[in-house]
């Protein structure tokens, strides 16, 4: 009876911690990247230590409903990201080893580390591919010619800038061709880096010729090559920032991942940011989301090299776009416009690619796919184009 009662006395002493885990759990894993490299390594090692915790107070918690469903969902998310139970876990004092030079989200966040109240970081995406079409930090969707040179991103942070060339004589519509990227200079975690690529120089490297920024083994900020001369990723961790850039066929694409808080930290003299306002109304090729009828797809030589003569039917460059893109949305529909007004089947796996990078990139996959009936920018509003460009195409048939 003594040994009874002690237990109970003691169990009394000893209240159930399931908080002060999960709380670790969430301290632990708040900073990390789903987007970048290692991300699963440190997530596993995060949950290795919430599941420890648990363990240890097993017994005091045996009787929590909160403790159960913790122990439940530990298990779930190990099934999901492959982890084993056995390894190495992370320190259950996240906070004493902060590291400056890993973006763990917004000033406020950071500052009441630990608070309740703490927002999670909003990420952002923009991309930049075809004709051009943009799909802006908002998710406004629009096709533009912005002919030369012109700034996608300008902040404290991070400068993108693209210059597009015509495609095809007699068409507004214009592609990238070069891709220039400054990363500025921060604090201890990098120097200043400038990337650089134009058709056919896709390096692996920034114009320094180093493939990486920071100190020692931080490397705050790197470059992997993907796919030689084809597509790289440029990983800057100390601004929590991810960019693809990739070639297909004669022009580049852009794919960038970046903190609400940092895209907004600019100066008014910085306003002209595509990505962040879209194109000027005077260099939208679209009409309030509405694409005007291509040029019906002349592939003419580029470059001296000699190219087949190629005109897609409305019925053929569906077709073709529909081998790649599975979801009528407005990937799809940009794919369409581009073989009518190109010829050029590399703008299909450009589309493609885009829209892989959306869904690696971009934080709401309920955002992924966009519609030309959401009113957020496309190619047209219901049948209204289809309709009158299939008309087109089959008086241009009865008389040629």
């Amino acid at each position: 009876l003594p040994s009874v009662l002690c237990l109970g006395d003691c169990q009394l002493q000893t209240p159930c911690r399931i908080q002060k885990c999960t709380t670790d759990f969430v301290s632990l894993t708040s900073h990390l990247n789903s987007a970048l490299e290692g991300f699963d390594l440190e997530f596993c090692k995060a949950l290795r230590a919430y599941s420890a915790c648990t363990y240890r107070n097993s017994k005091v918690c045996r009787g929590n409903l909160v403790y159960h469903s913790a122990v439940l969902g530990i298990s779930d998310l190990m099934s999901q990201r492959n982890c084993s139970k056995d390894g190495p876990t992370s320190s259950t004092n996240p906070e004493v080893t902060h590291d400056p030079c890993n973006y763990s989200g917004p000033t406020e966040a950071r500052e009441h580390q630990g608070g309740e109240k703490a927002h999670p970081t909003t990420y952002l995406f923009c991309g930049l591919f075809g004709d051009p079409h943009l799909r802006t930090f908002k998710d406004h969707f629009q096709t533009c010619k912005v002919e030369g040179a012109w700034p996608l991103i300008d902040n404290n942070y991070l400068s993108v800038q693209v210059t597009n060339v015509p495609v095809v004589p007699g068409s507004s519509a214009t592609a990238t061709n070069k891709i220039t990227i400054i990363f500025k200079s921060y604090q201890d975690c990098t120097d200043q880096k400038v990337y650089q690529a134009v058709t056919d120089d896709l390096p692996a490297a920034f114009v320094d010729g180093t493939t990486s920024g920071g100190d020692g083994n931080t490397k705050s900020l790197r470059i992997v090559e993907k796919v030689s001369g084809k597509y790289v990723e440029m990983h800057a961790k100390y601004i929590g920032t991810t960019v693809y850039i990739r070639q297909l066929g004669h022009y580049l694409t852009l794919a960038i991942r970046m903190p609400q808080e940092l895209v907004m930290a600019y100066e008014e003299s910085q306003d002209l940011q595509l990505c962040v306002n879209g194109c000027p109304s005077t260099e939208r090729i679209d009409d309030s989301g509405h694409l005007p009828l291509p040029v019906m797809g002349r592939l003419l030589p580029q470059g001296g090299a000699a190219h087949p003569w190629s005109v897609y039917t409305l019925e053929t460059a569906t077709t073709k776009c529909h081998e790649k893109i599975l979801v009528k949305d407005i990937y799809f529909y940009s794919c369409v416009f581009d073989l009518l007004t190109t010829g050029d089947a590399n703008f299909t796996a450009a589309a493609y690619s885009a829209l892989q990078d959306v869904e690696a990139l971009h934080p709401r996959k309920e955002h992924w796919h966009i519609f030309p009936s959401d009113g957020g920018g496309g190619v047209g509003k219901g049948s209204k184009f289809f309709v009158g460009l299939g008309l087109v195409c089959l008086i241009l048939v009865v008389f040629l």
